[in-house]
């Protein structure tokens, strides 16, 4: 839905394929239906009401205009790419007029650094031609075309020039940012900006400072996680990056645009801890508002219940309620953004990983009352060293693991959740005091229940302010934001 308003912003002409037509559970009138409504909604004038509309088995490479009696019959994806040439009309250029392109992509090479990626949409360009770089508030800096890259397939060769309507990358522009225009130096005409939609979720991003730093990765302190997200800021348009002195706030599209950055960093052999996510807020007309958005969701009735419950406590307001073909119930919410944060990954657990949920930003509202928590407390450990079996066994009554045997922990990590309200700190590394004294039913081997071991998203979800998630590429440690337990008593106070 998001993607479709977009593009019909814009005034690009859709093709619909309506996919897995042979699939027994298929629903092609009631999704054809979905879709028209769709398009009543989105579509800002009557033209964008006519679309074409194509059926197709993708992973036989099948598709038809018109719905087939016989899905195994005999096709191909002739019609699709046919509806292409024919229904999508071909980019405007100009190939008569001064050189412009509008930078939408970079790239880097350690040899030719910034690559400027764009389509051409007028003029032509060649090797060590003069441009000007019009910035986004208007300012213009004087460029040099290096070397000039175009496109075959997926390779990528260097040429001597190119015109209107070829996609290229250009080197020697190392000041070229997403949406800004390069130019003809004597004709500095900027191109419309595109409008990047600000961000809904914060969340604190800092150097490692668990007992545990510096043994993990490579990358650790705060100016190099500053210079690489500076680099991120390059080519991650939506990201925003504030610099709070020893560590930042990087701000995103949502917790899975988040989740991402996270792992990328991770997988570059950086370590560092993060923050509780958290909604972005504004202020308008004097008042605080936050995010929210449009919440579908798609559940078997027998689970409708837990979900509904759920939603209740975070706020959500039901707009619509439908029965599916399927036997499904489908229901659209407005639920603030950050109530959104840790919903996904609960709701798999209580509908056993049936739900479907997708979601989209609508707006902002005026700023609700506290969320209701709903996560009981930590097991905390209190001592320092290796997790023994026998500490664990005895831990097990007390809450949910989050370690196994074996694993390194400090005072103040988290190894689990408890079962009740509030934290237990306890020492999860203590061991078995020998005696002379021995009995079958004493030494018996101990049966620990298995641990869970949390994923990023997981991990992030779980957090609470107090909290931190220590992550190195080895490793995910959930802890206390206060290691030492008389701090966190200060802090609780306060």
């Amino acid at each position: 839905k998001f993607v479709l308003s977009k593009a019909l912003e814009l005034g690009l002409k859709p093709v619909i394929v309506i996919n897995k037509i042979d699939k027994p559970s298929r629903r092609i009138d009631e999704v054809e239906d979905e879709i028209a409504d769709l398009f009543l909604e989105l579509a800002i004038d009557d033209s964008q009401l006519h679309y074409p509309t194509y059926f197709a088995i993708g992973r036989e490479g099948k598709a038809w205009k018109e719905l087939p009696e016989n899905p195994s019959e005999h096709a191909d994806l002739s019609p699709i790419f046919d509806a292409i040439i024919n229904d999508i009309p071909a980019p405007t250029v100009e190939t008569d007029k001064p050189f412009q392109m509008l930078v939408t992509s970079l790239q880097y090479d350690t040899f030719l650094g910034k690559y400027a990626i764009g389509r051409i949409s007028r003029g032509e360009v060649k090797r060590g031609q003069q441009v000007v770089l019009i910035k986004r508030d208007g300012a213009l800096i004087n460029g040099k075309i290096d070397k000039i890259f175009g496109y075959r397939g997926l390779l990528r060769e260097e040429i001597d020039e190119a015109g209107a309507g070829d996609i290229v990358a250009l080197t020697g522009i190392s000041e070229a940012h997403i949406g800004e225009t390069l130019a003809d130096r004597e004709h500095p005409d900027a191109l419309p900006v595109i409008d990047i939609e600000p961000p809904t979720i914060s969340m604190y991003l800092g150097p490692n400072t668990s007992p545990l730093k510096g043994k993990e990765a490579k990358y650790n302190t705060s100016r190099q996680i500053g210079d690489r997200l500076k680099q991120e800021l390059e080519t991650n348009v939506s990201l925003r990056v504030r610099d709070e002195g020893i560590g930042f706030v990087v701000s995103g599209r949502g917790e899975l645009h988040l989740s991402v950055l996270i792992e990328t960093l991770r997988r570059e052999d950086f370590e560092f801890e993060v923050g509780r996510p958290q909604a972005v807020t504004i202020e308008e007309d004097g008042q605080i508002k936050e995010p929210v958005e449009e919440l579908l969701i798609e559940v078997a009735s027998e689970f409708l219940g837990a979900v509904s419950q759920e939603l209740g406590t975070r706020r959500a307001a039901p707009i619509k309620q439908e029965q599916t073909s399927s036997g499904t119930t489908r229901s659209t919410y407005i639920i603030p953004t950050r109530a959104m944060i840790g919903l996904r990954n609960l709701l798999l657990t209580a509908t056993k990983g049936t739900v479907i949920m997708n979601s989209l930003p609508h707006g902002y509202q005026p700023l609700g009352a506290k969320l209701q928590q709903t996560r009981n407390g930590a097991l905390i450990a209190t001592e320092a060293g290796s997790t023994t079996a026998y500490a664990l066994d005895a831990a097990a009554a007390r809450g949910e693991l989050f370690v196994g045997p074996g694993t390194t922990v400090y005072p103040g990590m988290i190894v689990g959740v408890y079962n009740r309200g509030g934290d237990l700190e306890l020492n999860v590394c203590r061991g078995k005091q020998l005696t002379n004294m021995r009995t079958s039913s004493s030494d018996g081997a101990i049966q620990l229940t298995p641990y869970t071991d949390l994923s990023l998203e997981q991990s992030i979800d779980f957090i609470e302010n107090d909290e931190l998630l220590e992550v190195t590429p080895k490793s995910l440690r959930l802890r206390k934001r206060y290691l030492d337990p008389n701090q966190r008593k200060r802090a609780a106070k306060n």
